[in-house]
């Protein structure tokens, strides 16, 4: 699951950010709301955690830009403003939760995955698709209570994959969300594909059918069944 994490407070943003990689998301950070809106622009995060006192930005002005840009992406606000109409206005604007500041880390967490829930029908942490089952918390693949036996890599892009299923993902996208920040004219190595490469083959044992698509320049993409 990728997070971007919008917040002028870098301890905290480091805090957010140490913890919830800890617990299995991938996540970025930006501490202005000019790179935020860079990085909404250019990628499609399954999480926005957003700090709506920004120093060069009005948060909802964020805020609206994401449900523009990507309306399947999550957010919730972390803010210290507690007057009930900036809750209200962020809410009628598209957000997803509000969590006000000073917030615990285990409160955060139930907080995504609830909303994660709610909005991507992902239920007791596990996601089941295409005969398989993903459990995001133990980072484990079954299929009919078959252990598949995955590689860590193979793991994180099965899972970011089936996360945006129907939805091609870049190439670009899968080494940030993997590898972290990877030099641009790097991007287009043949390492993504010997990954893709060994997951349709561990895969097919248990999913019959064309279920991971090569989109020829641009990425790959995760076909879900009905």
């Amino acid at each position: 699951m990728q997070v971007l994490i919008v917040e002028d407070e870098i301890p905290l943003a480091n805090e957010v950010r140490s913890y919830l990689e800890k617990e299995g998301f991938s996540c970025d950070e930006a501490h202005t709301g000019h790179v935020a809106s860079d990085k909404l622009f250019s990628n499609n995060y399954d999480l926005l955690l957003l700090d709506l006192g920004l120093p060069d930005y009005d948060g909802i002005d964020l805020l609206k830009e994401s449900v523009t840009n990507n309306s399947n992406t999550a957010v919730i606000i972390l803010s210290a403003r507690s007057a009930l109409e900036d809750r209200i206005k962020g809410l009628n604007f598209g957000a997803d939760d509000y969590l006000p500041k000073p917030f615990s880390l285990l409160e955060l967490k139930s907080r995504i995955m609830a909303v994660m829930r709610r909005k991507h029908g992902i239920r007791a942490n596990i996601i089941t698709v295409n005969n398989l089952e993903i459990d995001l918390d133990k980072r484990l693949v079954f299929s009919g209570g078959i252990p598949v036996a995955l590689t860590r890599k193979e793991y994180d892009i099965l899972s970011f994959l089936i996360l945006n299923k129907n939805r091609v993902v870049t190439r670009l996208q899968i080494s940030e969300h993997i590898w972290g920040d990877i030099i641009e004219e790097n991007y287009n190595s043949n390492y993504i594909d010997v990954h893709i490469k060994n997951l349709r083959k561990k895969l097919s044992e248990f999913i019959e059918g064309e279920f991971l698509e090569t989109v020829r320049g641009i990425g790959f993409q995760f076909v879900a069944g009905d």
